[in-house]
């Protein structure tokens, strides 16, 4: 019997993250918060929160991303891309932990095709500076 090849693009991760002066509480307050993300992320235009999810215009795109899971005691949030740009599979989490004085916030993903990975980790790190800016630094 024969069998067909079938190519499977792989999966691509990558991780941002970035040191923040503010509190895990303060911090996690704006990171949590999954329809406040046009208040500091970059380029966002919109963002307009229905149920479970929420639909981004950005760079003349709508982008259509789905909560997964919100955990309020871990600090963590994770979300999926289900519309809008050429993605297979998408699954980002977002957390917030203590770190000396201040909060660690990690921005990771899971993305096919594998191309997208470099794109999200740049985009994702310009976002975590942002909200650095936009938490005093």
């Amino acid at each position: 019997m024969l069998r067909r090849a079938t190519r499977r693009s792989a999966m691509a991760k990558a991780r941002a993250e970035i040191e923040l002066g503010a509190q895990p509480d303060a911090a996690w307050a704006v990171v949590g918060n999954f329809g406040g993300i046009g208040d500091w992320m970059p380029g966002i235009e919109s963002c307009v929160v229905d149920g479970d999810d929420r639909v981004l215009r950005l760079m003349g795109l709508e982008v259509t991303e789905r909560l997964e899971r919100r955990d309020d005691e871990d600090r963590t949030l994770s979300y999926r891309i289900v519309g809008g740009v050429p993605v297979v599979n998408h699954l980002a989490t977002i957390s917030v932990v203590p770190d000396g004085d201040g909060s660690r916030v990690t921005w990771e993903v899971e993305v096919e095709p594998d191309d997208m990975g470099d794109l999200l980790h740049a985009t994702y790190q310009q976002a975590l500076e942002a909200l650095k800016v936009h938490l005093g630094g």
